[in-house]
C-alpha cells in the first residue's frame, strides 16, 4: 500500500493519528448507513414485488374486461360512453427524508368523495363488462401511484447505497490503509532520529571524557 508524501515530524505524526480517527469514525458510520438503506431497500422491494403481482394482475382483468365490452358493444359505443369523464383527481407529490435520501410520496385526492364514482354514462345502453372494468382501473389507481412512488424510490435507495459502497470500500481499502502505513513510516523515522541523535551524544560524551582524561594526563593528575 502506498503511503502519503509527508514529511516525518512529531506534528505530522500527530495531525495523521487525529485523521485516521476520524476515518475509522467516519467507515462505521457509512457502514452503518449502508447496512440500514439495504434493510429499508429490501422492505421496500418485498412490498413492491407483492404490489407488482396485484396491480398487473387488476389490469389484466381489466383490460380483458374492456375487450369484452368491445366485442359486446363495439369500439365506437366504447368510446362514446367514456368520451366525458365523471371523475377528476388531482396528485399532490410531496419528500420524505429516508437516511438522507429525498423518495417521493404520492397523495391523490378526488372530485368526488367516492373514487368508484367513473362511470359517466347510463347503464341502460351499456354492458356489465365495460363496468366492472372501470371499477377495475377505479380500484387500482391508488396501488399504481403507491407502486409508482416504490419504483423510485427503489432507484433513489439503490442509488444512494452504491455511493456508499463506494464511499466505505474507498476508506476500508484505500484512506485508512494509507494513514496506517505512513504513521508506521514516521514513527520507524522518529525512532531513527532518536537513535541516531543518541548514539552522536554518547559519541560526543566519549570524545569529551577522553579529552578530559588527556588533559589529566597532560597535567599529571
Amino acid at each position: 500500500m502506498a503511503r502519503l508524501n509527508v514529511n516525518p515530524t512529531r506534528m505530522e505524526l500527530t495531525n495523521l493519528k487525529r485523521k485516521l480517527v476520524t476515518a475509522r469514525r467516519g467507515h462505521k458510520l457509512l457502514k452503518d448507513k449502508r447496512d440500514e438503506l439495504m434493510r429499508r431497500f429490501m422492505d421496500i422491494v418485498r412490498e413492491n414485488k407483492a404490489l407488482r403481482r396485484k396491480v398487473e394482475e387488476n389490469l389484466r382483468q381489466a383490460g380483458a374486461l374492456f375487450a369484452g365490452a368491445k366485442g359486446v358493444l363495439g369500439s365506437e359505443a366504447v368510446d362514446a360512453a367514456l368520451l366525458l369523464p365523471m371523475q377528476k383527481m388531482e396528485l399532490d407529490v410531496s419528500e420524505k427524508n429516508v437516511m438522507s435520501v429525498m423518495i417521493p410520496q404520492f397523495s391523490a385526492e378526488f372530485q368526488s368523495p367516492d373514487a368508484t364514482d367513473v362511470c359517466p354514462y347510463g347503464f341502460a345502453f351499456t354492458s356489465e363488462a365495460l363496468d366492472e372494468a372501470l371499477t377495475y382501473l377505479s380500484g387500482v389507481m391508488k396501488d399504481l401511484l403507491r407502486l409508482a412512488e416504490m419504483e423510485k424510490s427503489c432507484q433513489l435507495l439503490a442509488d444512494e447505497i452504491e455511493k456508499t459502497r463506494r464511499r466505505v470500500n474507498a476508506l476500508e481499502h484505500v484512506m485508512i490503509p494509507q494513514y496506517e502505513e505512513t504513521i508506521k513510516y514516521v514513527q520507524m523515522k522518529l525512532e531513527e532520529n532518536e537513535r541516531g541523535a543518541t548514539t552522536r551524544i554518547m559519541k560526543v560524551k566519549d570524545m569529551m571524557v577522553q579529552k578530559q582524561y588527556a588533559q589529566n594526563a597532560a597535567n599529571g593528575l
